[in-house]
């Protein structure tokens, strides 16, 4: 990207001082650690996997969805898979994300955390109990 910017001043006896100024900026190179922030913090939660108990005390291990949501905080749109709410604001954004970490280390979170909308069989069940059938559940003989 180049830009041109010139300033007029006035100076003494009426006369005027114009400064010009050429800035070459590259972008790609300002983004280079927002790409390394979005890589890691991707990787990251590709690891993480959480233990869900259901009624009958059965418990899976259970990722992320596909859609990682997380990301939204370093990206112009926010990205949700179906049925889970938009999240606009940064703070909520940022806040998901230090919670998630806190989870990950054994601490409380604060807020903004919304795991029920982060994994894939939670969003089956909520679009269920939205449309009002029962939940198919699998088999596992």
């Amino acid at each position: 990207k180049r830009a041109m910017d010139e300033y007029t001043s006035e100076i003494f006896l009426g006369g005027t001082n114009t400064i010009v100024m050429h800035n070459t900026c590259e972008d790609s190179l300002l983004a280079t650690p927002l790409i390394y922030d979005l890589v890691i913090l991707g990787e990251l939660c590709e690891r993480i996997r959480m233990k869900k108990v259901d009624d009958d005390n059965n418990s899976d291990w259970e990722a992320f969805h596909p859609v990682l949501s997380l990301l939204s905080y370093m990206l112009k749109a926010p990205l949700v898979p179906n049925g889970a709410p938009v999240v606009n604001a940064l703070f909520a954004q940022r806040q998901a994300i230090i919670n998630v970490l806190r989870a990950c280390l054994g601490l409380s979170p604060d807020h903004h955390m919304t795991l029920e909308h982060r994994l894939e069989s939670s969003l089956q069940e909520l679009a269920a109990q939205q449309s009002g059938r029962p939940l198919k559940k699998a088999r596992t003989e």
